[in-house]
């Protein structure tokens, strides 16, 4: 998102009162139309037909029907898609790091940003969930694009012949999550600046190193496969809401005390 495209915006934002200030603010986030939508499907696409040859050059390299099944039983673990997911938590830290100082300057008050930040992350990945949904079904009624390959419909979004609806809320959370996490991120950017940046990241290795530790040593493997088993794949995603509320409350706590500086 550049100067210019923000500028491009200006009036909108400024001529905003009340409560449509929130919804110039979401404008705000969609200015960079070409960064925000036409980037991610084409890379997306390419993915797709890489996938396709790949999965092609098995179905026809490999003369076993047995084989071929066993290598389509492997495809259901696809993290083809995850790049997709990342992509959208850079956008949540470009978005808020490149758009405060601007709306600022155009009197937006920073209850209003974060409401309009929200409500533009919550459009996005709805957006997305409608096209990865799309996509689901696509592939779910030509089995995997004629060849049994599995992207779409990866474990991850819950099981081949899971309904759309259900398809759709998975993917919802999971962007949704994406979105505050990186928009958190970037509030401690905006709060702290690069000492935040570095403590925040040692603290989330040490956490995550510490709760490793703890399942190793405490024996707890078993409990956590367990949780897994248990929850589903569609509870394991929906316990993302807590993390994904917790750093949507971060965010806000600290984008009330962040300074910008351009």
């Amino acid at each position: 998102m550049t100067t210019h495209t923000l500028t491009d915006a200006a009036p909108t934002t400024a001529a905003a009162p009340g409560g449509s200030r929130i919804t110039a603010v979401m404008k705000l986030h969609l200015v960079n139309r070409f960064s925000v939508f036409a980037i991610p499907w084409m890379i997306l696409g390419f993915v797709l037909l890489i996938n396709v040859i790949i999965w092609w050059i098995i179905v026809s390299a490999t003369r076993d029907p047995d084989a071929v099944a066993d290598a389509q039983d492997g495809l259901q673990y696809s993290g083809a898609t995850f790049y997709i997911f990342v992509y959208m938590m850079v956008l949540g830290i470009q978005g808020v790091a490149l758009t405060f100082p601007f709306a600022l300057g155009l009197s937006v008050t920073r209850r209003d940003f974060w409401l309009g930040s929200a409500l533009g992350f919550g459009v996005l990945s709805a957006l997305y969930s409608a096209g990865m949904t799309a996509l689901a079904v696509i592939e779910q009624v030509t089995n995997g694009w004629g060849l049994g390959g599995r992207m779409f419909t990866a474990l991850y979004f819950g099981a081949a012949d899971e309904a759309w609806w259900l398809r759709f809320l998975i993917f919802f959370v999971i962007f949704l999550f994406f979105f505050f996490v990186g928009s958190a991120i970037a509030t401690i950017y905006l709060r702290w600046r690069v000492n935040g940046m570095l403590v925040f990241f040692a603290g989330l290795a040490l956490v995550l190193v510490g709760l490793l530790a703890l399942v190793i040593f405490t024996d707890s493997w078993p409990a956590v496969g367990a949780w897994f088993a248990q929850n589903g794949t569609v509870g394991v995603v929906f316990w993302s809401l807590v993390p994904t509320a917790f750093a949507a409350l971060t965010g806000f706590v600290l984008l009330r005390r962040a300074t910008p500086k351009n």
